[in-house]
């Protein structure tokens, strides 16, 4: 999705996320069925062996030696081969491998079946009714955006409704909104499914007027968008990617994300237990933190857009993996807060926080306020041969109000890392246990991080103390 345009979000204001990425940041709206065909042949096409309409029963496994044992999959002991029946015929059969990378979808065969971790967030329980239409207007028309999808949240706060346009000429049109309010409004209305969808549609002025000429030409499918995740995502010699470890909420096509990078983090750290980058165990505990690390992260995403959308005092949040939140938020209190915490433990009031302050992200910072910004932060941090000052106290005293806001907005953007999204170059910034990811072609795999020795900049430290990265060349850097 290239671009997000949410009244309740922004008060009226449009939010333009190609600006954070550059104009290369950008996807294609595709059919999902479609899309998940030609991944599955791309797959066949570049060597692995492909097997359509069969079923996976069971997995079978077998002790590990105590030393490679994970704390989380002790009794689960090294997956060793599935049993399996072919829907066409009903025969069956058992299949054998070295590794297993569990992508079965919110199925989650080992998350709910062996290793019984998952845990839903009962913050984030919502239903989707979306269906396709023929006819539609396009969004933007005479305009760069023109084309673009469109979602806007509903005017009460219980959710927000999106506008697709796809390649056959149809536009995909859904209410996604919180499962209790949903119930509660659809009982009070005594109106249909369909009626209720509809009228739900129509509270939204830039989408319905695109429907004047428009007709709803499928049936209407629902499912439950309830936010999940998992204590692990790994042990050794088994990965989980995508949804069979942890889902957040169709907004801004957090899903397809994780998947791919969940399915990097497998493949890699499989690649480096087999090339002695590191052992077994050390590769599953990598895979299952950066699993959770991108989760927290798009979490933070979503809890934000979230609480502009709804606009309640304070961000429900009940459940979390509560290293993976320490591990991050120690990186964000920092930048909120101003010092790091003694006290690791997370609490409510800290999430709040943090949402709160995440919310600055879809805020929007041109690019000339944002390079006026930069230009002060270098004109501050460049003080007299020997002159000693406080650089942060003074820049905090030299912004005006509007710089001020748009400092919080490159921050807040930092914090949830919204060019992750867009560009896999960042898939390697992470150090987790002391290790980089390499995505060399022909050495995948996992390296130790060694510091870039670098001669002391007072910019650089200006930043870092700003919670900002690192000067690049590129423009899109901040």
């Amino acid at each position: 999705m290239v671009y997000l345009a949410t009244s309740g979000l922004t008060s009226g204001q449009d939010t333009d996320f190609v600006a954070a990425g550059g104009p290369g940041s950008y996807a294609w709206n595709v059919i999902r069925s479609e899309a998940d065909h030609l991944i599955f042949k791309h797959a066949g096409e570049n060597g692995a062996k492909t097997f359509d309409g069969v079923k996976v029963n069971a997995i079978n496994f077998e002790p590990l030696s105590e030393d490679n044992s994970d704390p989380v999959s002790t009794d689960l002991g090294r997956p060793v081969s599935a049993t399996w029946t072919r829907k066409a015929d009903k025969s069956s059969g058992v299949i054998n491998f070295e590794y297993l990378v569990d992508a079965t979808g919110r199925a989650g065969l080992v998350s709910t079946k062996y290793m019984k971790n998952r845990t839903y967030n009962q913050g984030l329980k919502n239903v989707a009714t979306w269906g396709y239409w023929k006819g539609a207007s396009s969004y933007g028309i005479g305009t760069p955006r023109e084309g673009d999808p469109y979602f806007e949240a509903i005017a009460d706060g219980s959710g927000w409704v999106w506008l697709i346009p796809l390649h056959d000429g149809t536009t995909s049109i859904g209410v996604v909104m919180n499962q209790a309010m949903a119930t509660t409004k659809k009982r009070e209305a005594g109106s249909s499914s369909q009626q209720f969808y509809l009228d739900n549609v129509k509270q939204i002025p830039g989408i319905w007027q695109l429907l004047d000429n428009a007709e709803l030409v499928s049936d209407l499918k629902s499912a439950s968008d309830w936010s999940y995740s998992a204590s692990s995502y790994a042990s050794p010699y088994l990965r989980i990617a995508g949804d069979a470890g942890c889902f957040i909420d169709p907004f801004f096509s957090s899903g397809v994300h994780l998947a791919f990078a969940s399915g990097l983090s497998a493949a890699l750290s499989i690649r480096a237990a087999q090339r002695g980058d590191c052992d077994e165990k050390a590769a599953a505990e990598w895979h299952s933190k950066k699993v959770a690390e991108g989760y927290t992260r798009f979490l933070l995403v979503v809890m934000s857009a979230l609480k502009q959308i709804s606009d309640h005092d304070e961000p429900v949040l009940t459940d979390w993996d509560e290293e993976s939140f320490n591990r991050a938020f120690d990186l964000f209190r920092p930048i909120i807060q101003g010092t790091v915490d003694v006290d690791k433990t997370l609490t409510q009031a800290e999430i709040a926080q943090t949402i709160n302050f995440c919310v600055n992200a879809f805020q929007n910072a041109g690019r000339e306020e944002q390079d006026a910004l930069m230009n002060k932060i270098k004109s501050v941090s460049e003080t007299k041969n020997g002159e000693e000052t406080d650089v942060v106290k003074k820049l905090e005293e030299s912004l005006s109000a509007d710089e001020r806001r748009t400092l919080n907005t490159i921050q807040a953007r930092q914090i949830i890392r919204s060019e992750d999204t867009m560009n896999i170059d960042n898939f390697t910034v992470d150090v987790i246990d002391g290790m980089v990811p390499n995505l060399k072609r022909g050495s995948l795999g996992l390296l130790r991080y060694v510091p870039k020795v670098k001669a002391g900049q007072q910019e650089d430290e200006l930043r870092a103390k700003l919670g900002l990265p690192e000067k690049q060349e590129s423009i899109f850097s901040y």
